[in-house]
């Protein structure tokens, strides 16, 4: 199969081949003469819509109809329709791009092993796309403009139409434009075709996203003039008379002169902030609060998608302990937890179990404490539930920037259960002393958990697989004392850091929540907690790896990998059948979460035996972590960071020939 060439294509910006940006309009301000009537949206989707009503279709008679929250459409055949639509989140009426007139679009609800028709009808005038986020499907289908397809035109109807290939939870969105942050964006749900493996009596779709009455466009220039505008917690004055009290004069003159080499600030957690979006759940702003009814004693599944743009959100909801048994759309061995990370694109349902008379707040606070999204779980529409406090700001520091030699502090999770497989009573101290780094030695370490000679003689840098490799599941345990390779393409003034000593993303819930079982008490999801329920599907081990770094400048608001963006990069070549390790070093202050079209992400979490599937992984600042990927999905696929400013630059092409 001969994939022809983008540039060949007449296809040659970043702008022209993932989103056609070049020719994008701006949102209009009021509505084209043929839309003016349409229905003027509050706050919410369709007003008639019940994603808080269990998804079998069964209707309480006794309580009240809850007016907010998506439509949800089932079946095997679907009519879409995208056009603008009226919204007002803030008290100012603005555009958004919808979904039949939804904010979120409507809930689409499949069945597992049929095939499934989709007419999405363009009313805009300009073009427009879905990609099914997750859903394993042909390239052509995959809805990826100037990769799988042309886009949809104006005035034109594409068919999408492909056979259901799993269950659980996933989502849909805009891959044209800046169009997911104007609102084109919903949930998928899969009914699986065997017993569902989990037990549950109702289930509801809880999607976050935010919003933000600028323009898109507006805010992406804003970014790339001036990076931190968005970020009202810089320094002060007064924090400066702080720190001279506590940390000294030299202390605090060697930490301002450090941040100012790195050219950003240690407050600069997210680009874009809550001081500018309003976050929403299932499309509702924190000041209504969307509602969820159950009845008492009921266990009831809780479908978290993340359909943010920017937004990455620490969810918890005080009283309840919530047990996780999926991880984008996957069935994972559950785990009790009391609060996790969700990045962008990411999906975790979890089940949760009121009780009577009683209320609960779903509460999403963003991952720099500027906002939240928030909602009601309760037995009785009359009852409402106290909001909490959003917790400190966090600050980066060392571990962010990669230079952490210290170790993980495991003191905010349990790490009982967390790290299967990996044995750290043979890892330990006088292991490490042991090694003869020089001439690297391995012999004094116990090797029987996973294959660490491919350390000795990998060059990284040219990918060639001809080394040993670890084996399949420990790829992300790795000697923290290794080299890690810088390209040539790395360094110049469009990359501002590097990280030389990464550490583990396994265990690291993320900045801001790795102290929270001390603090408060909270068990906090990790990476390292999750393992399939089912045995790993393909037991190969991967013949060679391709080492990553994502990379940037912040204050320029430059977005690469490996020091390309993605106009400049060539694609990723795999060959069809192909068993391969992905390793993924950010070498910048940010997290990205990383998603590749069309194929699994197996998240080496160190049991080879039930690796979990995933289809976005967060890489946190500063940190390393692999996955493997079995290349059997022919054609060319989008491999990407999901933050909707960053991926511009943060973009390789992946063809599968």
């Amino acid at each position: 199969m001969k994939i022809p060439d983008t540039r060949t294509a007449g296809i040659r910006t970043t702008m022209e081949l993932i989103t056609a940006m070049d020719r994008y309009p701006v949102v209009p301000d009021v509505l084209p003469p043929d839309q003016s009537r349409r229905r003027f949206v509050l706050g919410a989707s369709s007003l008639a819509a019940l994603s808080v009503l269990p998804l079998s279709g069964q209707v309480f008679a006794d309580t009240p109809r809850p007016t907010n929250g998506p439509q949800t459409l089932t079946g095997n055949q679907f009519d879409l329709s995208i056009g603008f639509q009226k919204v007002n989140f803030t008290g100012k009426q603005r555009i958004a791009t919808t979904v039949n007139q939804g904010l979120p679009a409507p809930i689409l609800r499949w069945k597992e092993g049929e095939r499934v028709k989709l007419k999405v009808t363009n009313t805009l005038d300009h073009d427009t796309s879905i990609h099914w986020h997750g859903i394993i499907l042909p390239s052509e289908m995959d809805g990826v403009p100037g990769m799988s397809f042309d886009g949809i035109k104006p005035g034109e109807t594409f068919v999408y139409e492909f056979d259901v290939q799993q269950s659980g939870t996933y989502w849909y969105h805009s891959h044209s434009g800046f169009q997911e942050q104007t609102g084109l964006m919903g949930a998928i749900v899969i009914d699986p075709k065997d017993p569902d493996p989990v037990a549950y009596d109702r289930d509801m779709v809880v999607l976050l996203s935010d919003w933000t009455d600028t323009a898109p466009e507006k805010v992406y220039g804003t970014l790339k003039k001036m990076s931190h505008y968005y970020n009202f917690r810089e320094r002060t004055v007064g924090d400066l008379v702080r720190d001279l009290k506590t940390k000294g004069l030299s202390a605090t003159w060697n930490e301002r002169a450090m941040w100012n080499q790195m050219r950003m600030s240690e407050t600069d957690i997210s680009d874009v902030t809550g001081y500018t979006y309003t976050y929403l759940m299932n499309g509702v702003t924190p000041d209504q609060g969307w509602l969820g009814l159950c009845k008492p004693g009921e266990k009831v599944r809780l479908r978290f998608i993340n359909g943010a743009a920017m937004g990455i959100f620490d969810v918890r909801i005080p009283g309840l302990k919530m047990t996780v048994v999926a991880a984008d759309g996957q069935n994972i061995q559950p785990i009790v937890v009391d609060e996790f990370r969700i990045g962008v694109a990411e999906t975790y349902d979890v089940i949760v179990e009121p009780a009577g008379d009683s209320a609960y707040t779903i509460f999403a606070q963003s991952n720099d404490r500027t906002g939240y999204a928030r909602g009601t779980l309760t037995t009785d529409i009359a009852l409402r539930a106290e909001i909490p406090a959003m917790d400190p700001a966090p600050t980066l520091g060392h571990r962010e920037m990669g230079m952490d030699m210290s170790g993980m502090d495991h003191s905010g999770h349990d790490m009982s259960g967390g790290m299967p497989g990996m044995d750290h009573s043979e890892q330990a101290k006088p292991a490490m002393e042991a090694m003869d780094h020089s001439g690297h030695d391995m012999s004094a370490m116990d090797h029987s958990g996973h294959d660490m000679s491919a350390m000795k003689t990998m060059d990284h840098s040219q990918h060639t697989g001809k080394s040993r490799l670890a084996k399949a599941g420990f790829g992300s345990n790795f000697d923290p004392l290794a080299k890690i390779n810088h390209v040539d393409t790395e360094f110049g003034p469009h990359v501002d850091s590097h990280s030389d000593a990464p550490q583990s993303g396994l265990t690291d819930p993320g900045i801001g929540l790795r102290d929270h079982m001390k603090l408060y008490g909270r068990r906090v999801l990790t990476y390292a907690d999750i393992r399939g329920l089912h045995p790993t599907y393909d037991k190969r081990e991967p013949s060679r790896e391709i080492e990553l770094h994502l990379t940037g400048n912040m204050r320029r608001y430059m977005w690469s990998i490996n020091g390309l963006n993605f106009a400049d990069a060539k694609p990723l070549e795999l060959s069809f059948g192909e068993r391969v390790r992905i390793i993924l070093v950010n070498d910048t202050m940010m997290t990205h979460p990383i998603h590749l079209h069309g194929m699994w992400s197996e998240l080496e979490t160190g049991d080879p035996n039930y690796i979990p599937r995933k289809h976005t992984i967060i890489v946190q600042p500063g940190s390393r972590i692999s996955y493997l990927v079995t290349a059997d999905a022919k054609g060319r696929w989008a491999y990407h960071c999901h933050l909707l400013y960053h991926m511009p630059g943060m973009m390789r092409e992946v063809r599968v020939v």
